[in-house]
């Protein structure tokens, strides 16, 4: 199995007299490229065991580095943890491939403020992840007392300058499903910016207008937010269109076309605050197509791909490579990357899904043909 595809033949393009184009991009022949500093993705779910093996090379082919999110069985929740976890990753990278996984530890009612003291001095755990219990995939030992039981954990974590990353939803089955972010950005999160304004936070796949305008709200270098592609690209109708969609499922869920475009122009905008996160979470086929199907859309493969068709079709090309590339590192005080790749536009199709010996991943935009192909460093 490969996640490479041959060039293929640009159907048309315009001539080259008539291409407005920003620095990055060239133009070779009848093929446009466009030339990015290494990205990273600050959302990361590598799983582990045989799913690990399958699912790392396509991350490490595209990103530099990865933040990896903690919600395996059992939960990465000390630092000793997140260090074997990652030199199971370390080992599990094809041979000559440069990405670093970031560690991240998972928040619970029984943290202790040691412990952020161990990760921060431990050099390869960069942020701290909240999971309300119950919100999504292997939360069920999230955090339920998080101004009680974690606030010392919280406090400890300003003075470690240790980000927060949070999935915004509160789990109260009372509150509908599509606004569940609203209500977890009123509840909990303006209430957690006014009681530590010092904590770095990021709001992790945000899929309102709400969660945008909060992020706008804050202070620059203080308050975050990750995008994913699928959260740019598709919007509540693609759940249900030609019958029950499970490859589309993750969460949060997918919401109005509203919300989309709300997004789409914050992230085209230039701000600083908004940077890629892909939240690609991958899931065996016969877990995805099931009764009780799992949340999480596979989407390494097309990640950018799909956030450069974005990019085009709001004619911001010229601010791609701040969104996938300088934002992220910029708000975690980490160092750029310094390698390039290129993006070509050249058509391609996407596999209709990856077979393993333990069964087959679907990946997201599955035996669909995007216009932008990535190439490694």
């Amino acid at each position: 199995m490969s996640s490479r595809h041959p060039d293929m033949p640009c159907a048309s393009i315009l001539p080259f007299a008539r291409i407005e184009v920003p620095n990055q991009v060239k133009v070779k022949g009848a093929r446009m490229e466009l030339s990015l500093t290494q990205p990273d993705d600050w959302h990361l779910h590598l799983r582990d065991g045989d799913l690990l093996e399958a699912v790392v090379s396509h991350s490490a082919s595209h990103f530099g580095r990865g933040i990896v999110m903690p919600n395996l069985k059992p939960p990465i929740t000390t630092t000793a943890a997140a260090v074997a976890y990652r030199e199971s990753i370390l080992k599990a990278l094809p041979a000559n491939c440069d990405f670093t996984p970031l560690m991240t530890l998972y928040l619970t009612d029984k943290t202790s403020p040691n412990e952020i003291k161990l990760a921060r001095n431990s050099g390869v755990v960069f942020a701290v992840k909240l999971y309300p219990a119950g919100a999504t995939t292997n939360s069920q030992d999230g955090v339920t007392d998080l101004f009680g039981k974690c606030l010392p954990v919280l406090e400890e974590m300003v003075e470690q300058n240790m980000p927060l990353l949070v999935h915004g939803e509160v789990t109260n089955p009372e509150v509908d499903v599509f606004d569940r972010e609203k209500v977890f950005i009123d509840t909990v999160l303006i209430p957690l910016i006014q009681k530590l304004p010092r904590l770095k936070v990021v709001m992790e796949h945000i899929t309102t207008m709400d969660a945008v305008r909060f992020v706008e709200s804050c202070n620059e270098g203080s308050v975050a937010a990750t995008v994913t592609p699928q959260h740019l690209v598709l919007n509540r109708n693609s759940l249900f269109q030609g019958g029950l969609q499970p490859h589309n499922y993750c969460l949060p869920v997918l919401k109005r076309e509203t919300h989309r475009q709300a997004i789409v122009s914050a992230v085209t905008s230039g701000s600083r605050k908004f940077f890629l996160g892909t939240d690609s979470a991958p899931h065996e086929r016969r877990r995805k197509e099931c009764p009780c199907g799992c949340a999480g859309i596979y989407n390494a493969p097309v990640a950018l791909s799909l956030y450069a068709k974005v990019f085009e079709e709001a004619g911001a090309l010229d601010k791609l490579e701040a969104f996938t590339s300088f934002n992220g590192p910029d708000f975690y005080g980490l160092p750029r990357n310094t390698s390039k790749i290129k993006l070509s536009k050249t058509p391609w199709k996407v596999p209709e899904y990856y077979s393993f010996s333990f069964g087959d991943i679907v990946p997201m935009f599955a035996g669909e043909t995007l216009d932008w192909l990535p190439s490694s460093p």
